[in-house]
């Protein structure tokens, strides 16, 4: 390796990891308003169904907008703008400690989501931007990695809290003010540090007029059957509240999430750098993964659920680091904005499915079969599209620049 790849390597390092912290503060402040979120809503009288279409919107918001924002960013190369637009509408979150409307709870909520999906596109294109060299699934993986040590510490200082406070979810929420504000401050140094090495190697790629390509909308569709077909953590966490609000054991509901978040940290680094080495086959091993919440969730008690919490877990490490790099090995740089938004919106279109459905199968009490049987069949199909094309059945990825 000559110095000058090495000088290369270290930057982009340098550039990932501070993207990662970025992230890191804002995951402290949105994942604990996620990890908690449920629970509050069924304390203030919001059925399953509620929650389910709730949280299925939000995702879907999240996901569907960036289509938008993506394909804006991708015009304009305003990756900045969008990165401190998305950022700053996490501030809803905060805000929610000042309300006890289901309605005003919910519509923060979907605030957040809204920020999430004006962000994503561009943190992702700048994360394939600056991975160059040395491998996008450790680049996505180590981002994630350090992404979720936010994930990590925000639902478990939120339970801290509630345990400390008797379950007082105002000074809960309201507790996160701290960590936006840091959130704000970092984001603002990251860009000061490497806004304009980025911008350069944005400007660098010359313009791409070919459309997206079939194996990228086979993969797409794989994508949306395999989410279609998982639990969302939401409504995981709506059954241990259910188990545990009874006995005021609330404080152990955002505790779930950081279960979540512990499995999902490691998952994301191991599966990125699998995926480096044999391409999108690796996605075969979520697939099947992702059949078995449904099981847990639909029959038993706590155990069942925390069971279901680590499989949820892995299924999201790998969807944050090897379902996104997929994106950076299959299109070009200058339609990554445009392809990460269509991408998350099949996420997006399958996480409200899912929350939709599954919400439904609980309210209802529809028998476990039924519902392990909706959740093979969808997972069967995912797998199917993901088979078809014929470079993702051969795992074959070219790498496009």
């Amino acid at each position: 390796m000559t110095k000058e790849t090495k000088t290369s390597n270290r930057t982009a390092y340098i550039a990932i990891i501070s993207l990662g912290i970025v992230s890191m503060l804002g995951d402290i402040v949105y994942e604990s308003g996620r990890g908690i979120a449920p629970d509050y809503l069924r304390f203030l009288g919001a059925s399953a169904f509620t929650v389910g279409v709730a949280s299925g919107t939000g995702e879907f918001i999240g996901y569907a907008v960036r289509l938008l924002s993506g394909s804006l960013a991708v015009r304009t190369r305003a990756y900045w703008l969008f990165m401190f637009l998305g950022y700053g509408l996490i501030l809803a979150i905060p805000l929610i400690g000042f309300t006890t409307s289901i309605e005003l709870v919910i519509t923060f909520t979907l605030l957040e989501r809204l920020g999430k999906a004006l962000r994503s596109p561009s943190r992702d294109t700048l994360v394939s931007i600056v991975s160059k060299g040395i491998g996008s699934g450790k680049a996505f993986g180590l981002h994630e990695l350090i992404d979720q040590i936010g994930a990590v510490i925000g639902p478990a200082l939120i339970g801290a809290i509630m345990l400390y406070t008797a379950n007082n979810y105002s000074i809960t929420y309201q507790a996160l003010l701290l960590p936006f504000t840091l959130m704000v401050l970092t984001l603002v140094y990251t860009h000061r540090r490497i806004g304009k090495r980025v911008e350069a190697e944005s400007a660098k790629a010359p313009v791409e007029a070919t459309g997206l390509k079939r194996d990228f909308w086979l993969y797409c569709t794989a994508i949306l059957l395999n989410t279609v077909g998982l639990v969302p953590v939401a409504l995981l966490l709506f059954k241990a509240s259910t188990i545990l609000q009874p006995s005021g054991q609330q404080w152990i509901v955002p505790v779930l999430y950081v279960v979540v978040q512990l499995v999902d940290a490691p998952m994301a680094l191991i599966s990125g750098m699998i995926f480096d080495r044999i391409g999108v086959k690796i996605l075969a091993v979520p697939f099947f993964l992702s059949v078995l919440p449904a099981l847990f969730v639909s029959y038993g008690g706590l155990s069942e659920v925390i069971v279901a919490c680590i499989v949820f877990g892995a299924v999201l490490g790998m969807q944050e680091s090897t379902y996104r790099a997929a994106i950076a090995e299959l299109v070009p740089i200058t339609r990554r904005g445009t392809a990460y938004g269509i991408f998350n919106t099949m996420l997006g279109l399958g996480t409200l499915a899912a929350g939709v459905i599954f919400g439904f199968f609980i309210d209802t009490g529809i028998s476990t079969v039924l519902i392990l049987g909706y959740a093979l069949v969808t997972q069967a199909c995912a797998l199917l599209a993901l088979g078809t094309g014929r470079t993702v059945i051969s795992g074959r990825i070219g790498h496009q620049t």
